[in-house]
């Protein structure tokens, strides 16, 4: 970690120990809460960096005060360390993150009384959630017992996205529920089963078998009524499911059956709704009206179809054009789905009862196989994370620097992940919302980047221009799942979400846990996208453009957007940044004390 930057004028106040090391979880939960929302507001307000040995200074006009935060460490990627604010020339101790989100959601244009308040709660709650996960991973360092790769990879996110505002909030969420509930916290439960009628349930799948027939194979010999069919739930939902008026009325006339808790016991993933189980054929991600970081995680029927859609379109075809180029790559398909269909009382344009899932295909046995996001995840007090790791541990092995190491690392990532997703673009028109957590990476026995995944029912974009195209592959495909978008949509959701969250969102990790220069390995990403920009848009705006469109996490939680609400358009803020890929940039690295 590169030395911290003194605090200007005050050089007996240098922090030498990285204030995520405090050995008081509650004060690392703030600090990391801190550094997100400070992270989020250089970025959406493209805030420049101050000279070496300076720190930031935050004017706030609306407040009439001026932030004043030392510089650990510039990313040119993004990923900034900072320690403690306070507020600049006035006597006081330092703001904690409540503070901070108060002050700067005061600033943000469109943001109400109402979405300022909503987002300082759940920056308290995203602090004090991630305090507990470092509690408890301190108190339980090892992995459990039969823990595979994959499960360890989706619970080793603790602080969560370096670039969210509130990346642990789980607005309604009890502090014994989290116990069981949470990733982090190594949560673990049975199902909680119903028994539905057969004429209430439609489904689909694309194995040889009805997805109740795979439901029941999970059961573990639950029976219902003979013409009422096993339906799964999170036992969160479960009780959810009771208050909601269309699944009352089926309940109350024994049309939905309440069978309770029953199987053996299954994993959260990390996005907490997607459960996991080693030994189960598919992973089932459930409904969950819980508010996590800015949505409600519940099932939409588009996504039901577009699932499913997706690997028809690989069945038809597609997967094996892809593996003929890029074998080591391919999508976590979901095979099937089920939902339950009760009176609609919300108005004719609410079609979800609430009682929806997915079936996921489970090829995840002992191959280290991981999520981007848990590999490059912070360890507060426990360690490097699992890159910084395998980085040190391949330097030692081969005798090289750390930072070729990097390089190389970075190098073969891009070949098994990046080129392929790129590819799907140019070759069949669908674009992949390939964020850190959706993008999972195949490791060799030594540790390199062999092959990659991508996994999420949300994330595909059809471009339109391609549409007739998918069509031709798939009847009708793109339609009733809602998977069309202009083009210009697909090429700015690829370019972040790719781009910018995936692959500087690895750069930064390499730079702010010190294993390599940012510089090189920027240089190295713009040498990858310039190789596809003739055919992928996306990837010429991240190679030439000054200035690249970003999702402002902040500022869509000050707007208090669900992003899972509305036209694809218009579910997020987005904001432009200047493009770190850029030729004519400036340098970014370390700033030093």
């Amino acid at each position: 970690m590169p030395a911290p930057a003194a605090r200007a004028g005050d050089d007996t106040r240098i922090r030498t120990s990285d204030p995520l090391d405090d050995p008081d979880p509650a004060r690392v939960g703030d600090t990391a809460a801190t550094e997100a929302l400070l992270r989020c507001w250089v970025r959406e307000r493209g805030i420049p960096r101050p000279a070496a040995g300076r720190p930031l200074r935050l004017a706030l006009p609306h407040t009439g005060v001026t932030l004043e935060v030392p510089v650990r460490y510039w990313s040119e990627a993004g990923w900034h360390r900072f320690d403690p604010a306070r507020l600049a020339d006035t006597p006081g101790p330092d703001l904690d993150a409540v503070a901070v989100a108060a002050l700067l959601g005061r600033e943000a244009d469109g943001a109400t009384a109402a979405t300022r308040t909503d987002t300082a709660a759940r920056v308290a709650d995203s602090a004090a959630r991630t305090a507990e996960h470092v509690r408890h991973r301190r108190a339980h360092p090892d992995d459990p017992p039969g823990t595979t790769p994959f499960l360890a990879a989706e619970q080793a996110l603790l602080l969560g996205h370096p670039l969210h505002p509130t990346p642990k909030s789980r607005d309604g969420l009890t502090g014994a529920e989290a116990a069981a509930y949470a990733p982090e916290l190594r949560g673990a439960f049975p199902l909680h089963w119903f028994a539905v009628h057969q004429d209430l349930v439609t489904q689909d799948s694309s194995w040889d078998r009805s997805t109740a027939q795979i439901l029941a194979g999970l059961s573990d010999g639950l029976v219902g009524p003979a013409d009422h069919i096993l339906v799964p739930a999170h036992p969160w939902q479960a009780r959810d499911l009771a208050h909601r008026p269309g699944i009352r009325a089926l309940l109350d006339v024994a049309l939905i059956r309440d069978l309770g808790p029953g199987g053996p016991t299954w994993h959260p993933t990390s996005s907490v709704r997607t459960l996991y189980r080693a030994a189960a054929p598919v992973m089932l991600k459930l409904s969950l009206g819980l508010r996590i970081t800015n949505s409600r995680r519940e099932n939409l029927r588009k996504e039901l179809l577009r699932g499913l859609e997706v690997d028809r379109i690989m069945r038809a075809g597609l997967a094996a054009e892809l593996h003929a180029v890029h074998p080591g790559f391919d999508i976590v398909r979901d095979i099937g789905w089920l939902a339950v269909d009760a009176p609609r009382t919300s108005g004719p344009e609410i079609a979800e009862s609430g009682l929806e899932l997915v079936l996921r295909d489970n090829p995840f046995g002992t191959d280290d196989v991981v999520c981007v996001a848990g590999l490059v995840a912070e360890r507060p007090g426990l360690g490097p994370s699992r890159l910084a790791r395998l980085v040190h541990t391949l330097a030692e092995r081969t005798a090289r620097t750390t930072a070729s190491v990097a390089e190389e690392w970075l190098t073969r990532y891009l070949a098994a992940v990046a080129d392929p997703i790129l590819w799907l673009d140019a070759h069949a028109g669908i674009a992949l919302e390939a964020h850190q957590q959706n993008t999972l990476v195949v490791l060799d026995a030594d540790g390199w980047p062999a092959g990659g995944r991508y996994r999420d029912n949300q994330g595909y974009y059809f471009r339109a221009s391609r549409a007739a195209d998918l069509r031709r592959r798939l009847l009708g495909a793109g339609g009733a799942s809602d998977t069309v978008v202009p083009d210009a949509v697909a090429d700015e959701r690829l370019a972040y979400y790719l781009g910018v969250n995936n692959l500087l969102g690895l750069v930064g990790a390499f730079g702010a846990q010190g294993l390599a220069d940012e510089d090189t390995l920027l240089r190295r990403v713009r040498a990858t996208l310039a190789a596809h920009a003739e055919h992928v848009p996306a990837a010429r705006l991240l190679a030439d453009t000054a200035t690249l469109r970003c999702k402002g996490n902040l500022m869509t939680r000050l707007h208090g957007l669900d992003e899972l609400v509305g036209p694809v358009a218009a579910q997020s803020v987005y904001v432009d940044i200047p493009n770190p890929l850029h030729p004519h940039r400036a340098s970014g690295g370390a700033v030093p004390a």
